[in-house]
């Protein structure tokens, strides 16, 4: 039964998202994983506009990772429910792949539009966990089992873009 409840978290923890705008990544951490994108949509976003958000993930390494926390910022302003959030994602060894994050408002009560005309915006990922992930017979039912093997390190890594704001 907690290998249902298992995947039933991962599937509910993607937020989907239509994206533009790649960035390359700043940087590869120890571990092996590398920020390779993120993508805004629309790429030039106004006052109050609904911006999309994604990421491209490499993972480098020899093992899956998976359950990745993110810190998101907006104009400055930390976006606050990244804060207890874990993203249940199986990161391949050698393959690049596509997260869609949480959407975001340009601009909110608690965050008023740049001062400039450009909007940055930082994703950061600060923890990630080595999973083995297998399928098993329980009670005559194939079941997929998610088993942390530790803490990647070399976390956090991030990266920012800036983009175009205003009408």
């Amino acid at each position: 039964m907690r290998s249902r409840i298992r995947v039933a978290v991962a599937l509910l923890a993607v937020a989907v998202a239509a994206i533009a705008l790649p960035v390359e990544a700043q940087q590869e951490t120890a571990s092996g994983l590398t920020l390779e994108a993120v993508q805004v949509d629309p790429a030039h976003p106004g006052p109050d506009t609904l911006c999309k958000l994604k990421v491209t993930i490499r993972n480098s390494g020899d093992k899956i990772a998976s359950q990745l926390a993110f810190t998101v910022t907006v104009g400055g302003h930390e976006l606050p429910v990244y804060g207890n959030q874990l993203f249940m994602v199986p990161l391949r060894p050698g393959e690049s792949t596509d997260i869609d994050l949480y959407n975001f408002w340009s601009t909110e009560t608690s965050r008023p539009a740049p001062a400039g005309n450009e909007l940055d915006v930082r994703v950061e990922l600060r923890e990630a966990e080595w999973m083995k992930i297998e399928v098993v017979d329980e009670d005559g039912d194939e079941v997929e089992v998610w088993d942390p093997l530790g803490p990647v390190d070399g976390l956090p890594t991030s990266t920012v873009i800036t983009l175009p704001f205003g009408s």
